[in-house]
């Protein structure tokens, strides 16, 4: 029987690497992309790592040729790359503004686009999406560009059985924070005003995502999977 197969980008790190791990040990034949020491990144030593910038075509290229020579075909393609810039309108620079659409909306459209004849048809394509309101407009259009986009796929996909949905994550424990010098314990402080009372952890979208990926999910697609701890739930009156 032929092993299932899976192209993750943004996969070296946080999300990424957990769903990595986790199809992985499912059986998956895993390959990921991500930036900066990716041999370095202590995925399992027979998933395929390979740098590659979101935001460069080239790069994408480089990437999608080496999936086909590695997997031949994909079952699952899940476009997690992604970068944050939180900032208001006014601290906003054309840096920031064309790094949250480079990566996050050209990235995710070219990267289906040049893995498309890779795709088997009745696969699968998740993107990851994310709450950014309060963020920043230039944030919050950069990621609320994602869903129309999925949705629009999911219906030009079908005909081949081809699902394309998205996850959603909450407050997720991941290296991102850091990097927006937020501290582990202000993230853990943050823990009382999730529903179900803990912040959430990479392995809780990785189940997702599988989920999304497997046969479970057949008659799934255009749908936004959160997975938020409650948070943004609201009971009616």
């Amino acid at each position: 029987m032929r092993a299932p197969t899976a192209l993750i980008t943004g996969g070296t790190s946080g999300i990424g690497k957990a769903t990595a791990e986790l199809l992985h040990s499912r059986g998956y034949r895993v390959m990921v992309t991500g930036l900066g020491n990716v041999a370095g990144s202590g995925i399992p030593e027979d998933i395929t790592a390979v740098r590659a910038d979101a935001r460069s075509l080239p790069d994408i290229d480089q990437a999608t040729d080496e999936a086909r020579r590695r997997l031949g075909s994909l079952d699952l393609l899940f476009l997690n790359a992604g970068v944050s810039r939180p900032g208001s309108i006014e601290s906003t620079g054309e840096d920031a503004f064309d790094a949250l659409f480079d990566i996050n909306v050209k990235g995710n459209f070219f990267t289906l686009q040049k893995a498309l004849p890779l795709l088997n048809d009745g696969a699968s394509v998740v993107f990851t999406v994310g709450a950014a309101e309060g963020l920043g407009a230039a944030m919050t259009a950069a990621k609320g560009a994602l869903l129309p986009l999925m949705r629009s796929l999911a219906l030009e996909l079908a005909p081949r059985r081809i699902r394309v949905n998205a996850v959603s994550p909450g407050m997720i424990d991941t290296p991102v924070y850091g990097k927006l010098g937020i501290s582990r314990e202000m993230l853990g402080s943050w823990a009382r005003d999730v529903p179900l009372g803990r912040i959430g952890a990479p392995a809780d979208i990785a189940e997702a995502v599988a989920f999304l990926a497997s046969d479970a999910a057949s008659y799934i697609t255009g749908d936004n999977l959160t997975v938020s701890g409650g948070i943004g739930v609201h009971a009616n009156a």
